[in-house]
C-alpha cells in the first residue's frame, strides 16, 4: 500500500497540511503526519494546535513512498532549518520518490537543489528561491517526481494531484465530486 509522510512544523499553514491528509485518506492511501520536533503537538501559524501521528525520531522514513511539505510562516523556515527534513527530501528526490511542497515550502526544495531543471510554482514572493527551476504561474505543477503548488487556496488541487500520482483519474474524479469541488 502507498504510504505518504507529511512533515508538520510549528508555524505551518494548517489548511495546506490537513487538506492533504484528508484527501489522501479519502483515496484510501495511508498518510502519516510527522512532527519535526520531539513532541507530537504542533501549533500552526494561526494558533491551531493539533497532534501528529508520529515525530521525526519515531518515523520510519523507509516506509514512505512520498514526502510532503506544507507551507506557512514560520513553518517553512522551520522545515528548511531542520536537518532531518533536508536529508529526507534530498534522499527522496535522489531515489525518484515523490516530493511535494505547497505555498512557501517549494523554496525549501529550491534551496536544496531539488528543483534544478524542473518546472515549479510557489506562493507569490518566493519565486527567486526556486533555484534552477522554471517558475510557472499555475495553481499546481507536476514535473516528474515533484509536485508544487501556490498556497492555501490551491490546497485541494494540490492534494488531488498527489492522489492522481498514485492512483488514477477515476479516483480523483470520485473524490472531487464528493468534495463538491
Amino acid at each position: 500500500m502507498i504510504k505518504v509522510g507529511i512533515f508538520m512544523a510549528d508555524g505551518c499553514e494548517e489548511i495546506e497540511g490537513l487538506t492533504v491528509v484528508d484527501i489522501v485518506r479519502r483515496a484510501k492511501l495511508e498518510i502519516e503526519t510527522i512532527s519535526i520536533t520531539e513532541k507530537a503537538e504542533v501549533t500552526s501559524s494561526h494558533q491551531v494546535t493539533f497532534k501528529t501521528d508520529t515525530t521525526k525520531a519515531q518515523a520510519d522514513f523507509d516506509s514512505y513512498d512520498a514526502i510532503v511539505l506544507p507551507g506557512g510562516m514560520p513553518g517553512t523556515l522551520n522545515l528548511g532549518a531542520d536537518e532531518t527534513v533536508v536529508k529526507t527530501i534530498k534522499r527522496f528526490a535522489a531515489e525518484g520518490k515523490l516530493v511535494a511542497a505547497i505555498c512557501a515550502a517549494p523554496s525549501v526544495l529550491g534551496e536544496n537543489h531539488i528543483l534544478e531543471g524542473k518546472k515549479a510554482t510557489c506562493h507569490p514572493g518566493f519565486e527567486e528561491k526556486l533555484l534552477g527551476a522554471q517558475w510557472l504561474e499555475q495553481p499546481v505543477v507536476v514535473d516528474g517526481n515533484v509536485i508544487t503548488s501556490r498556497g492555501m487556496g490551491t490546497a485541494i488541487a494540490f492534494a488531488l494531484e498527489l492522489v492522481r500520482y498514485f492512483t488514477d483519474d477515476a479516483t480523483v474524479e470520485h473524490i472531487r465530486q464528493g468534495l463538491v469541488y
